[in-house]
């Protein structure tokens, strides 16, 4: 199991408002308890926080408000001892406009690095090279007046884009893996990975139609150039070569926002020569109902290639928290969440504030920091909702820093913390952690086989492995659901009183409710 840790948001170690490693470290004891096997911590390295840590300005480093590179090292030690792996936020396909690399690329058309980023003449009438739109919006061009040449930039202005033709680029991103490889690293999630190659040619993507998502529409085109190009797989190849010299336990974790299913499999390759896994966002973006998450479930275990694992979510530093975007807030939902997401087959991935059931919170438009949100306000919040820090206890600033000190983002000030609900064992917390320690101990959940079962309307069931079904009512009314023949035993339930209870050939589940059960005498 994952743990998300947007460090900015997690917890403050020297009273300055801005999460840091040294009080990760602090904090490592809650994961361990927890049941944490692996840390992915937003990106670390030094950035001028034009979008927050993803516009890098140098890999090899970390960022001073973090702490130092020392710091990191200790992290990783620290939490190896605890059995737990780190893996860091790698941004491959743009840096920071004030990377040295781009700093000497914009320097001159004769550069040695010039061709290390996307740059291209205008047309005649001196309007961008073509009608890429960047995926914060706007075009995705930006003029160089003293060399009349426009870079491309997929998302701020502030984030060229890397030209991934270019040999040295490559060969630059092999000596990072290498480098953060031998100071300990476990792997790398791989931001925006299915973007890293662009059209050669730089043609123009075509217009949307009626039947694009909602997105494509918007921008008024599809991304067919500048995006999803077949030539990515070959780069992923390469870290793959890379990343099984040092060690089969080292991971690559792609964020693989794709539109479809058979898109997102292509990702894996062959099953064990691309990624280790994908993120999957019609997953994470699909509505809390039985029959839409089964269905992207179902077509998703048919799609992947035999030696392929799955990866699932609800939550992350991008998306709306699954407390809030799933569940409305509501404890018995959030729970059957985070049941689902902790025993389908596959790595589950938790964001901080996951486990205790954390909300967004609501910003008016004078608190927003994320350039997103400022530039489609009101019809999107963007992505601060769901930053706002942990929240470790009842004190001031719910224990992420001290009292008087003005965190960076707002709290989101909703009535859940850790220590609360660690002495309470009813919590989502100690479910939560009971959820992973079943699954732990489990050999069905650790790595059975997922097979659907009958269902009614509204409730979902599957199998894992010979002996443990996972059934779940996704809706407001009680739903009676047939098992397989034989004893069982609900070894785990979302509701009180359901543990250890027998069950015959058919069960009956409450609203929202969720239950494990096992035939194992």
């Amino acid at each position: 199991m994952i743990y998300q840790v947007y460090v900015r948001s997690f917890a403050d170690s020297n009273d300055d408002g801005v999460g840091d490693l040294p009080g990760l470290l602090g904090r490592l004891d809650h994961l361990a308890w927890l049941g944490v096997e692996a840390v992915w911590l937003s990106p670390v390295m030094p950035s001028p926080n034009a979008d927050w840590g993803y516009d890098v300005a140098d890999y090899g480093a970390v960022l001073p408000e973090y702490g130092t590179i020392d710091d990191l090292d200790e992290v990783i030690a620290a939490a190896g001892r605890l059995g737990i792996r780190v893996l860091l936020d790698l941004v491959p396909n743009h840096t920071s406009d004030r990377h040295a690399w781009f700093v000497e690329s914009r320097s001159s058309v004769d550069s040695t690095r010039r061709d290390w980023y996307v740059w291209a003449d205008p047309k005649p009438d001196g309007s961008p090279p073509n009608n890429w739109v960047g995926s914060f919006g706007g075009p995705a061009w930006s003029l160089d007046e003293p060399s009349g040449q426009y870079y491309l930039h997929n998302f701020l202005p502030e984030q060229p884009d890397l030209n991934w033709w270019n040999d040295g680029v490559r060969d630059a991103f092999d000596d990072i893996l290498r480098f953060w490889w031998d100071r300990g690293v476990a792997g790398f999630r791989i931001d925006v990975c299915n973007m890293m190659i662009k059209d050669a040619a730089l043609r123009d993507n075509p217009s949307a139609t009626e039947d694009d998502p909602f997105i494509m529409r918007m921008f008024g085109q599809r991304p067919v150039y500048n995006g999803n190009r077949p030539e990515a797989h070959d780069i992923l190849r390469r870290w793959r070569r890379i990343s099984a010299d040092y060690s089969p336990t080292r991971v690559l974790l792609g964020e693989t926002n794709v539109d479809t299913l058979e898109n997102l499999a292509t990702y894996y390759g062959s099953g064990d020569d691309e990624l280790h896994m994908g993120f999957n966002f019609p997953f994470i973006e699909a509505p809390f109902e039985a029959g839409a998450l089964a269905d992207i479930v179902a077509r998703t275990e048919a799609l992947l290639p035999s030696a392929a694992w799955p990866v699932w979510t609800g939550s992350n530093h991008d998306v709306s928290r699954l407390a809030t975007r799933w569940c409305g807030g509501d404890p018995a939902k959030v729970r059957l969440a985070l049941l689902m997401l902790l025993t389908l087959r596959g790595t589950p991935v938790l964001f901080q504030g996951d486990e205790i059931g954390l909300t967004d919170r609501e910003f008016d438009k004078d608190e927003l920091l994320d350039p997103v949100g400022l530039r489609f306000w009101p019809y999107y919040p963007g992505r601060d909702p769901e930053r706002t820090p942990m929240q470790w206890d009842d004190g001031p600033n719910a224990g992420f820093t001290s009292a008087g000190v003005t965190p960076w983002i707002p709290m989101a000030d909703a009535p859940v913390h850790v220590a609360g609900q660690r002495a309470e064992p009813g919590s989502v917390l100690h479910f939560v952690r009971d959820v992973i320690a079943l699954r732990r101990r489990s050999p069905d959940l650790l790595g059975g086989d997922y097979r659907a079962l009958p269902a009614p309307d509204g409730a979902w069931a599957w199998q894992r492995g010979a002996e443990t079904i996972v059934a779940l009512n996704l809706s407001a009314e009680a739903r009676r659901m047939a098992l397989p023949p034989g004893p069982g035993t609900v070894v785990l339930g979302t509701h009180p009183g359901r543990d250890a209870s027998p069950t015959g050939d058919a069960l009956d589940l409450e609203p929202w409710e969720g239950v494990v059960v096992t035939s194992r005498a």
